[in-house]
């Protein structure tokens, strides 16, 4: 049996001229099955603060393959709200499991903390290191971002 979940949109500046048109890697990621982990904004001056309410309320409304609710974890988002180009989409969502291990975004931000307790909860057995992402995020991606599919040579 399988399941899909579309969220309504992606994060703001991520859908804009320059970003992925809303890819969910910053917005939403399964930790394990039936566990979500949502990028929480929690500043209603951002515009962020209602995708993360719309993405949280279609969440709530689903279930898993199983037929099973979800649990869903919020992830706060960084105090950072914008920089020169205007609303920040920094998220901590954005992160890479790897065998013993979690490679997490980090942006020198107040939350970074508590983000990576968030992060070390959700992957217990894991070894969660944060590492600063804003050069990624500058550039229109994050660690998931750069650690997906090479074309083959």
């Amino acid at each position: 049996m399988s399941t899909a979940i579309w969220l309504p949109r992606g994060l703001t500046r991520d859908c804009g001229e320059f970003g992925t048109r809303g890819h969910v890697d910053i917005v939403a990621c399964f930790a394990e099955p039936g566990v979500v982990l949502l990028h929480w904004q929690d500043d209603p001056s951002h515009p962020d603060f209602e995708v993360s309410r719309e993405a949280e309320a279609v969440l709530a409304a689903a279930t898993d393959a199983k037929g099973d609710p979800l649990r869903v974890v919020r992830v706060p988002a960084p105090r950072t709200l914008t920089d020169d180009e205007g609303p920040v989409d920094w998220s901590y969502i954005n992160h890479l499991v790897c065998n013993d291990g979690v490679v997490a975004c980090v942006f020198d931000d107040p939350r970074d903390e508590e983000a990576l307790a968030v992060l070390r909860e959700a992957y217990p057995d894991r070894e969660v290191v944060g590492v600063d992402a804003r050069p990624l995020f500058d550039r229109g991606g994050g660690i998931h971002c750069i650690t997906q599919q090479q074309p083959a040579l």
